[in-house]
Formats: C-alpha cells, structure tokens, sequence
C-alpha cells in the first residue's frame, strides 16, 4: 500500500511538475508557432500518433481514478477502527470514542475541560488529550490516573488488543474563582465567641 501511494504522489508531482514546464515556456514564447502548428499537424495526420495520444489520455485518466480512490480510502480508514467478529466486519468512528473520553471527564473532580483527538494507526490507538484544570492539583499523579481510566475504558468498551497510547498536554490551569476565594477566606476566619456583644449586668 504504501509502495502504490509513494507511486501516486511522484506521478503527481511529475505531472504537474511537466504542466509547470510547458507553461513558463508559453509565458517566454520560447515555443514558435509554427513549429506548434507542425506538430499539431503532424500529430493529426498520423493515425498511430492519435491512437498513442489517446491511450495516453485514457490511462492517465484511469491512473487518476485509481490513486484517488485509494487515497479517500485510506482516510476513510483512518477514521474508524474496524475489526471482524464471527459474524463479520465491525466498524467504529473515532468520533464516538472522542465521546467516550469526554464523558470520562466527569469522573476527576479537578478536571473543568476535556478535548480529545483519536487517530488509528498501524502501532495501535492514539488518543490525544488537551486538559483544563479546575485549580491547582498533583499533575502527575493527576494525569497518571487519567491516562489509567481512559486506557482500560477503551480496552473494556472496545475489546480491541491493539497498543493504546494516551497523551496529556495540560493546556491551563484555571484561577480560582472569586466568590470561591471568598467563601474560603470567610470559612478561615474565626467565628466569634457566643454572647460576646454582651456586657455585664
């Protein structure tokens, strides 16, 4: 497959890279019209010319179509994990374990945000996190343990035996708000002694 793709891409880039050519060559009138005129008229009277030029034409087209396919296949492919059960071929959008992941959040109280981004490659599962703390916290012993729940939650949903690696990039850590600042200065402050607005009778 991937012998067929580095075909593709010079094939491409060689075309193009000929398109390119002819045109600055245009551009510089380096072509004399009358020796266009000939070859055209050349071309058009050789029966054998026309029928290479067509070939040509065809299997360029079909070279195109080819690669093309091939290529929407394989994205295709890398947006989903797929695996054959007994009964035939099982396919999962990557999207849907991005929800997965996401619903995961809730369970650790320190995290306020969670984006996830999945790729299926051929070394296994990767699940690309982006995080947002809810205040300061342990970060690797935080992340230790993110990284542990969404592991075995995608071998138990999944029941794939692929390899899944789960990055971390702690994106920020946001500021405690104010009325929770408030409240907590307010709970450490002492409270004041019963009756003590009192005085003697």
């Amino acid at each position: 497959m991937r012998v067929f793709k580095a075909i593709g891409i010079v094939f491409y880039a060689v075309v193009i890279i000929l398109v390119g050519i002819i045109l600055i060559v245009f551009a510089l009138n380096l072509f004399q019209p009358q020796a266009i005129s000939s070859i055209l008229s050349y071309v058009g009277g050789n029966i054998n010319s026309r029928i290479v030029i067509g070939l040509s034409g065809l299997l360029l087209i079909l070279i195109s179509f080819s690669f093309a396919q091939l290529i929407l296949g394989s994205f295709q492919r890398e947006k989903t994990i797929a695996f054959t059960t007994a009964s035939g071929e099982v396919t999962i959008a990557l999207s849907a374990v991005e929800d997965l992941i996401r619903r995961l959040a809730g369970i650790i109280p320190e995290i306020k945000e969670l984006r996830p981004d999945v790729v299926a490659t051929k070394k296994g599962i990767i699940a690309d996190l982006r995080v947002i703390l809810k205040k300061e916290a342990n970060i690797p012993e935080l992340t230790s343990h993110l990284q542990d729940i969404i592991k075995c939650k995608i071998e138990e949903v999944l029941g794939v035996e692929e390899q899944i690696m789960v990055k971390i990039h702690v994106l920020k850590i946001a500021a405690i708000e104010e009325k929770d600042k408030r409240r907590k200065e307010f709970e450490k402050e002492e409270p004041p002694a019963p009756f003590s607005g009192y005085g003697k009778i």
